[in-house]
């Protein structure tokens, strides 16, 4: 069973950074897709990005782009979100999750459902 830690969150002012990681044990992150997910307070939670299983292929929604960059390292079996010019509006808890074998699309990787198995999440807020 695969389990997933996210680790990184904090208090940041905003334009400032955080890398949050997400560390993966009982399994391997090589067959997995992984996607970062956030739930602000009294949102629902939405999808933030995802990378692929072997390609590199990466995704994001609108609000981040140009500012997070997600990544893995097989070999860590760990992914990161590298999180720049942080903003009020990306307070939120920040949980990662693994989707085995699972090729995403720009329609497809912020679907909660493919994923099989989620971390507990790590608070991020962004406040002066």
């Amino acid at each position: 069973q695969l389990q997933l830690v996210e680790s990184g969150g904090g208090l940041v002012q905003p334009g400032g950074s955080l890398r949050l990681s997400c560390a993966a044990s009982g399994g391997t992150l090589d067959f997995y897709a992984i996607g970062w997910f956030r739930q602000a307070p009294g949102k629902e939670r939405e999808g933030v990005s995802c990378i692929s299983i072997s390609d590199g292929s990466t995704y994001y929604t609108d609000s981040v782009k140009g500012r997070f960059t997600i990544s893995r390292d097989n070999a860590k079996n760990t992914a990161y979100l590298q999180m720049n010019n942080l903003k009020p509006e990306d307070t939120a808890v920040y949980y990662c999750a693994a989707a085995e074998y699972f090729a995403p699309y720009d329609n497809t990787w912020p679907a909660q459902d493919a994923y099989d198995y989620w971390g507990q999440g790590t608070q991020v807020t962004v406040s002066s």
